[in-house]
């Protein structure tokens, strides 16, 4: 609970999802900005390097303007083998312009699917924004085929004093003033400053690893690149409780 920005869970949601639509239009400009360019090649790779392969069928949990699902589409070949979900109307909005592919409107709590539908499930940098993460967690587990695997990827609180020094410099000061002059839009100043609060205090490794496994989940793995980029990866059991 962040309650500089909202004072219950209720409000948490509704002032996510009216961030988000306020900054849709910009978001892809300054997620550019904050990966220095390098995110459709660092997601493609790190879609690839878990698994994904042509002929399966992923959902992106909280897709927002389709970034994820366009570097899974550019594997797969297909846009209709990725389906896109996100609360936020404007981004899906953004999101339809670039991804062709199936679009829901819906929560990673909720997930507004039939039980063992995909191969994969991913979700890029919003698990910050999950309430509960073993309710989360279980819905990924129900939407997973047998063997199936999920893909989280997420800023994690650098363990570093320096590199945490320097993400929050770029984040509250750099970020804002580059973005103020760009675009003039304060949904989208307010979102970086959201951004590193969320990322200062947000759940350690070690719970969401626990919850994954909590969840039923095998094979939980973590990653950790550049200091503060974290990629979880797990597998949904065979019947029987074996891994692929």
């Amino acid at each position: 609970m962040l309650t500089q920005y909202y004072g219950s869970e209720r409000e948490r949601a509704s002032f996510v999802t009216s961030l988000f639509d306020g900054a849709a239009r910009h978001y892809d400009w300054v997620g550019h900005l904050l990966a220095f360019g390098s995110g459709p090649y660092y997601r493609q790779r790190t879609l690839a390097h878990a698994g994904l392969r042509p002929a399966m069928k992923l959902l992106d949990v909280a897709t927002g303007t389709g970034q994820v699902a366009r570097a899974a589409t550019r594997i797969l070949g297909d846009p209709r083998g990725v389906v896109g979900l996100d609360p936020s109307v404007g981004m899906l909005r953004e999101a339809r312009k670039v991804h062709s592919g199936p679009l829901v409107r819906g929560r990673a709590e909720e997930i507004p699917v039939r039980d063992e539908v995909f191969d994969m499930l991913s979700m890029g940098f919003a698990l910050r924004h999950v309430a509960t993460l073993e309710i989360a967690f279980a819905e990924y587990r129900r939407v997973l085929k047998p063997g199936g695997r999920v893909l989280l990827l997420e800023v994690s609180r650098p363990q570093s004093a320096v590199i945490r020094w320097a993400i929050r410099v770029y984040f509250q000061q750099v970020l804002p003033l580059i973005i103020r002059i760009g675009t003039g839009s304060r949904d989208a100043r307010l979102l970086m400053k959201y951004y590193w609060d969320t990322i200062d205090e947000c759940v350690p490794p070690a719970m969401i690893l626990a919850a994954l496994r909590q969840t039923g989940f095998i094979e939980v793995q973590h990653r950790v690149v550049g200091g503060c980029l974290s990629e979880y990866v797990a597998v949904k059991p065979l019947p029987g409780g074996t891994a692929t």
